[in-house]
């Protein structure tokens, strides 16, 4: 059995404007500890993460306890947003509906996850029988979601898209899904936006 611990990143800074470098807030710094008190009693044999600071940010001190190197992979890296970067409940809804929608110069959600995918496949295989974590996003980890159970859909991305961190394990024989459960979670509250996906 192959046991892959996927990371969602703690709180970031909203305001900071680059995707890659946004840092966590002082409370994402602290909620870190959850994923520390998640993860240290499952033997982790090896930890990979998206580049992006939040992501490494969230899992560095879960590493530090295990004593491991984290290996980046770009491909799992967050959705690239576009020229609008429109957040709003109907373009939300487009997304989910067709996998292929996207705006101008950014990525639709089937982009993202067949190279998620392709990752994660790679990573079971040099990986397999052992305890793997990834740091992840919150699209980015909601198309692996939809991969093994298509019926993964908006309404399911929503009730989980603040929680900050999120801490989800996924069980493999081999390549072959065969379970899920999730582990821990910090909800955060952002009205407006919540008010937004939801119109």
């Amino acid at each position: 059995m192959t046991k892959v611990y996927f990371v969602r990143h703690a709180e970031p800074v909203h305001a900071h404007e680059d995707d890659r470098t946004r840092p966590l807030t002082a409370e994402g710094l602290a909620d870190r500890k959850i994923v520390l008190e998640t993860l240290k009693e499952k033997e982790i044999d090896v930890f990979y993460c998206s580049p992006y600071v939040r992501s490494m940010t969230t899992i560095e001190e879960a590493a530090a306890f295990f004593e491991k190197e984290i290996y980046t992979d770009e491909r799992l890296r967050e959705r690239e947003k576009g020229n609008e970067g429109n957040t709003s409940g109907n373009v939300l809804k487009m997304r989910w509906a067709d996998f292929s929608f996207h705006e101008e110069g950014g990525e639709s959600i089937g982009m993202v996850q067949e190279r998620n995918i392709e990752a994660l496949k790679e990573i079971l295989a040099a990986n397999e029988g052992k305890n793997i974590v990834i740091g992840t996003h919150g699209t980015a980890l909601s198309s692996v979601l939809n991969y093994y159970n298509p019926s993964f859909d908006c309404d399911d991305f929503l009730r989980i898209v603040d929680w900050m961190p999120y801490i989800i394990e996924l069980d493999f024989e081999g390549e072959n899904f065969v379970g899920t459960r999730e582990h821990a979670y910090v909800e955060k509250t952002f009205p407006e936006r919540m008010a937004s996906f939801k119109k």
